[in-house]
């Protein structure tokens, strides 16, 4: 006798789309809790110590919740049309990073079309053979250097197609390319020696040279991308000798399908001269880009031009890259144009996460209740010793980083409360910069804010649950090395 009783359906964990807007409509109702505040602000956009005071609640309703995507696609907040005020001057919309995004998807679509990137891949495969793990310790060294200096982040989401195909085509996951990326990025910039955008901005508010405590962050940078590099090998090994170890097994097929357009070698593309000359001018497009979005300047460089490209100028270059890549590809004015845009629709569904995500920014900033969790972090530090100050101070900048994704704007909404409040307590303001920096860097890599951590999961087509689950132990590890650190920091009063 058959049985009637249904299987029991297998849970499944929401897409990205739902658990941003799930928090969007948190921090809603958040608004009609936490009481509404504000700091006096400078002419800098720098709050003013002991200015804190309470104001007229504006919390958040359905109307506001929905639109805050859409404010935060432009970067106003939707209540009263003004730029948000936590992000100080330098606050954009997700609309850069989304048509960034489309265009590097059709700079890429272009650029498979030609064939030169399954015929470089192929290349590639072949002439490792068995050392990819080569390969990832030497781009985590990469990015981890780009992270470090100028805090390489967006960037990194025009090197997703690419790594996936060769590692997938190596015989690893979709989420051992992800990790390389994300993670090798991730910990240059939690152990950010002299990337302008939070170690120069911190360190400027706080009065102190650059270099002040580069010793930490350096011994940060190291330690931690070391640990990173044996964690994503070990896992990457693992799956390469058994698949079925892979935490994306269900997806191996697919991911293959999706990402490889040959799964045969011997069915790849010749590499010809026509596709090497488009595998250079692909890999000029990424050397252009880095020289431009690096401030010289600020690195006391002044051979190199500061350029101060941002996603306007660098969505433009792989813009016109593409169209040059077809022109030397052959494929003709149709043809480039139709590569372009079926590249771009690819990464739709990318670009419209990152819009999600930026309205849960808009929410807190119309609500009005950042300046207020910030005025409760002042008031809990009062009276720690100097090891719990400065472990505090790194434990408060996680939910603070939260709150605030952008790290430039992070250090300038706190660093004017908690570089005075470190001095009072006899810690050197350069600890508590490193305080930031490091907790910023972490909560990077697994916020659902920041554009980077949902563009890249959706790029690998890896869930949240995955991603979490795979890297919790790896972040533990780096906050107990970021503790240890600040704590010997204090000890030596160096």
């Amino acid at each position: 006798m058959e049985s009637t009783m249904k299987p029991k359906k297998k849970f499944s964990f929401p897409t990205a789309f739902t658990i941003l807007l799930g928090l969007i409509i948190v921090f809603a109702l958040l608004t009609f809790i936490i009481p509404a505040g504000q700091y006096d602000y400078n002419a800098e956009g720098q709050p003013i110590p002991g200015t804190y005071h309470t104001v007229p609640p504006n919390p958040q309703r359905l109307k506001d919740a929905i639109m805050a995507p859409i404010n935060g696609m432009y970067g106003i907040q939707g209540s009263t049309g003004n730029i948000s005020i936590y992000n100080s001057g330098d606050l954009y919309g997700a609309i850069d990073v989304a048509l960034f995004i489309l265009l590097i998807g059709g700079f890429l679509g272009v650029s498979m079309k030609t064939g030169a990137i399954d015929a470089g891949i192929n290349s590639v495969v072949k002439k490792l053979g068995s050392r990819g793990k080569l390969l990832i310790t030497v781009m985590m060294i990469i990015f981890a250097a780009g992270g470090t200096s100028y805090g390489m982040a967006e960037e990194s989401l025009a090197f997703y197609p690419l790594i996936l195909a060769a590692m997938i085509a190596l015989g690893y996951d979709a989420l051992s390319a992800v990790a390389l990326i994300m993670l090798g990025a991730g910990i240059g910039v939690y152990g950010s020696t002299i990337n302008p955008f939070s170690v120069g901005i911190a360190s400027g508010i706080a009065g102190i040279p650059l270099a002040d405590g580069i010793i930490y962050r350096i011994v940060l940078l190291v330690a931690g991308s070391i640990i990173g590099i044996i964690f994503v090998r070990r896992y990457a090994t693992s799956v390469q000798k058994d698949p079925s170890k892979s935490k994306v097994a269900d997806m191996k097929e697919a991911n293959e399908k999706f990402f490889l357009k040959s799964k045969d070698p011997g069915d790849a593309p010749e590499l010809t001269p026509r596709r090497k000359l488009i595998l250079t001018l692909f890999m000029l497009s990424f050397v252009v880009m880095v020289i431009g979005v690096i401030p010289w300047s600020d690195l006391g460089i002044t051979r190199i031009a500061t350029r101060w490209w941002w996603f306007g100028e660098l969505g433009a270059l792989f813009m016109v890259m593409g169209i040059v890549i077809g022109i030397v590809g052959g494929l003709g004015e149709k043809g480039t144009v139709d590569a372009f845009i079926d590249g771009a629709r690819d990464m739709l569904g990318v670009a419209l996460v990152v819009a999600v995500a930026r309205g849960i920014s808009v929410v807190m900033s119309n609500g009005m209740i950042i300046d207020t969790v910030l005025y409760w972090c002042e008031k809990a530090l009062t009276g720690l010793t100097s090891v719990a100050f400065i472990n505090s101070i790194f434990l408060l900048y996680i939910p603070l980083s939260f709150l605030i994704p952008s790290s430039s704007g992070l250090a300038t909404v706190t660093m004017p409360i908690m570089a005075p409040l470190g001095s009072f307590a006899g810690i050197p303001e350069h600890l508590i910069v490193t305080a930031y920096t490091s907790a910023s860097g972490l909560v990077a890599l697994v916020t659902p804010t920041f554009a980077v951590v949902t563009g890249g999961l959706a790029m690998g087509r890896i869930s949240f649950a995955v991603w979490w689950k795979f890297v919790a132990v790896l972040v533990l590890l780096l906050a107990l090395l970021a503790m240890v650190v600040l704590s010997i920091g204090v000890l030596v009063g160096a």
